[in-house]
């Protein structure tokens, strides 16, 4: 199993997993089809299939009109509003593509229908991997990995459809149990800021800062900081620390869930960003068509 990171937008990741052995490839989070489609052809595979983490628009825009120039094309999901779906999973269903295994993961939190992707390949020494959207990161098995909006290096998706038990139980009971060498390819570049964040919550965790400062190089050389390991989050991630000690006096409070939801209102309000690009101006940017459209306007 071969895994293609593809950056997009403004600081997006969507993933190909190629099967080897038969040359046919699984695409996560297909958001942008053309700059897809290039990778296809150079890689020289078959793209049959799209796992879709969620249905937000800079996850899943491109499932329509790769529809229509894949005839055949199948596209999973657990949401019914992920446009073109062909396939609705469930919670701990299993599928197979060739020789790659996945275990669809249900993560509500971040939307209710969110989707994680657990890959790996029998017999393999790989380690599997996760796809978790936004989990600001996500995890693919060769060993195993998962993407999406569930987990990301270093932090979490925000609360926007789900409830802080909801997010515990997703993090640190589904993703959380699965074999600590599991790489997360989360669904966005956001590694900087999520651990800026988690060094404001443990200040004297020396993991936090080596992480960062390790961030900050990759970030400074554009280089993409996909993927981590589910052991390395734990030392380092907030949000899969909230049994500890440190991270409970930062919060002031002591259920894992209170914790949660507290550290959820804390990075809300953290140093908030700018106002990110409309998406749709950022893909007419990629594809050379801001002059067209100024012109309409």
């Amino acid at each position: 199993m071969k895994v293609k990171v593809i950056s997009v937008l403004e600081d997006n990741y969507m993933y190909l997993v190629i099967e080897e052995n038969t040359r046919e490839a699984i695409a996560v989070d297909a958001t942008v089809p053309k700059r897809l489609l290039e990778i296809v052809k150079k890689e020289e595979v078959k793209l049959t299939t799209i796992l879709t983490t969620h249905h937000h628009w800079d996850h899943s825009r491109g499932n329509e009109e790769l529809v229509q120039l894949c005839p055949g094309l199948r596209v999973y999901g657990a949401d019914e509003r992920i446009g073109a779906l062909t396939h609705k999973l469930t919670h701990n269903q299993e599928l197979k593509f060739g020789a790659i295994c996945v275990r669809c993961l249900l993560t509500p939190g971040h939307t209710l229908g969110h989707m994680c992707y657990f890959m790996w390949e029998d017999n393999c020494p790989d380690a599997p991997a996760v796809f978790s959207g936004t989990w600001r990161c996500f995890f693919v098995l060769h060993t195993p990995r998962s993407q999406g909006d569930a987990l990301f290096i270093g932090g979490c998706g925000r609360l926007l459809e789900g409830t802080a038990e909801q997010m515990y139980r997703s993090l640190n009971e589904t993703l959380g149990t699965l074999p600590k060498e599991t790489k997360v390819f989360c669904g966005h570049e956001h590694t900087v800021r999520n651990l800026k964040f988690a060094l404001k919550v443990e200040p004297d965790n020396e993991t936090v800062k080596t992480k960062l400062a390790w961030a900050k190089a990759r970030d400074d050389d554009d280089i993409p900081t996909v993927p981590s390991t589910l052991g390395e989050e734990f030392h380092y991630n907030p949000f899969l620390r909230v049994v500890e000690e440190s991270v409970q006096k930062y919060t002031g409070k002591k259920d894992p869930v209170e914790v949660m939801k507290v550290l959820h209102m804390e990075n809300d309000n953290f140093k908030k960003p700018a106002e990110p690009l409309d998406p749709r101006a950022v893909l007419a940017l990629e594809w050379g068509l801001l002059g067209s459209l100024v012109q309409k306007k």
